[in-house]
């Protein structure tokens, strides 16, 4: 076993304030509850920190630093070996993303693990009367947080729900950056082909247009394409939807275009349409691991009519652990759905916007899952015309139903019960 220290004794070698909080705890937990084992592990970047305490107040392990890799994760193990893993509580703090792998190795072995919320080790720190704060000592003050707070454990379904939260950021972000060049694309064309987008019914951004401008970005280049070639490209791409007769209204079209003929056009024509096609692969791709996710999951978010894969995966991986919200108006805090509120002297406004200080992404998901409710369910379709009714816009009326059914989702979730609103 590890070399023993009292950890009363060893605190008092940082801290001046003589007696800490073992004492008094020591007497609560003396023959009344099973020894257990508490590792305080402070997260870095590079390095970590651990350090193990017993539930009656002996450091069982000092601190010792380990790396954020493979080999460091393994120290940590040995360290912990002679410990069962039943009798071990493992607590680091929310610190960004350079805990999640820690997490996951730990969880995937079978051991307790809690997130801590910094807020909780914060105010521990500041009952301390030296406010000393360096990593060692910070694995000390997890150890106390996890004996004297509440706490859960990690599973592997929170796992799960990491990576939903993490994919549908990244899935958010990668239709920005597609809507983004959409948008020079159109401008770049304007230049080029201003009639082009005209011609095609739906616009420019379908998958026929694409591979149209992959290959000739101009229209002397559209011109002087063959009418069977043109013919054909535009139907494979199109799936049919483009007949021989279109085509050559193309490329008379094309003929007498008014549009530049700057070659730098057509290169940044070319490079968009293909950053445009890697990105709508990459969406599908993300879109396919999240699906597996929540297929695994089966949760009942997914009996709600109007909510596919994408979007229930993005409202649970953001809500994360659902009772971490006592109530449903702190879920719609969170969300950023809940009405501002304008106080000065005896006036109350009587209407104001929605706060948007929450997690942008569950709003934007639940906006959207709003809509898509509201086409699928006779409840919610009649609360949106009662708004409507009201003189509410469309998008105000839209946020009220995501509100209620934030209300739905948090009693669906807490209590495992599917959706039964007729």
């Amino acid at each position: 076993m590890p070399e023993i220290f009292l950890l009363s004794t060893y605190i008092n070698q940082v801290y001046d304030d003589n007696r800490w909080w073992m004492p008094q705890y020591q007497n609560t937990l003396k023959g009344r509850y099973t020894l257990m084992y508490y590792v305080g592990i402070d997260i870095a970047k590079l390095n970590h920190f651990a350090s193990v305490v017993s539930s009656d107040g002996e450091v069982l392990i000092k601190p010792f630093k380990f790396t954020n890799d493979n080999d460091g994760f393994c120290k940590l193990l040995s360290a912990l070996a002679p410990y069962e893993c039943g009798s071990l509580i493992i607590g680091l703090e929310s610190t960004a993303h350079y805990g999640d792998n820690l997490v996951e190795f730990l969880v995937s072995r079978r051991y307790q693990v809690c997130v801590i919320n910094p807020i909780q080790t914060s105010t521990m720190r500041k009952n301390n009367i030296r406010k000393t704060k360096t990593d060692k000592v910070d694995t000390f003050i997890i150890a106390k947080t996890l004996m004297t707070q509440p706490h859960r454990f990690y599973t592997l379904e929170d796992i799960d729900m990491m990576h939903l939260k993490n994919l549908g950021r990244f899935r958010q972000k990668l239709v920005k950056d597609r809507t983004r060049i959409k948008i020079q694309l159109t401008a770049y064309v304007d230049r080029v082909f201003p009639e082009l987008q005209y011609f095609f019914k739906a616009g420019l951004h379908q998958k026929g247009v694409y591979a149209l401008l992959a290959e000739a970005p101009t229209p002397e280049l559209i011109s002087s394409m063959h009418l069977t070639h043109l013919t054909h490209l535009l139907e494979v791409a199109s799936h049919g939807h483009f007949t021989k007769e279109q085509a050559k209204e193309l490329r008379v079209l094309a003929q007498k275009s008014v549009g530049s003929s700057d070659k730098a056009l057509s290169i940044q024509i070319t490079q968009s349409v293909e950053q445009i096609m890697l990105l709508d692969s990459q969406v599908k791709q993300v879109e396919s691991e999240m699906t597996e996710i929540m297929l695994g999951l089966d949760s009942v978010i997914m009996t709600i009519p109007g909510i596919g894969y994408i979007n229930g995966g993005m409202i649970l991986g953001e809500i994360g652990d659902i009772h971490r919200f006592a109530a449903p108006k702190q879920l719609l805090a969170f969300a950023g759905l809940d009405p501002t509120v304008y106080q000065s002297g005896n006036f109350n406004a009587s209407h104001t916007r929605m706060s948007k200080r929450g997690s942008t992404a569950l709003r934007y998901a639940l906006i959207n899952a709003a809509h898509n409710v509201v086409k699928n369910n006779a409840t919610f379709k009649s609360y949106y015309d009662t708004k409507i009714a009201e003189g509410r816009t469309h998008y105000n009326a839209l946020g009220h139903c995501a509100g209620k059914l934030v209300r739905v989702i948090h009693k669906m979730l807490s209590d495992d019960v599917a959706f039964n609103l007729g």
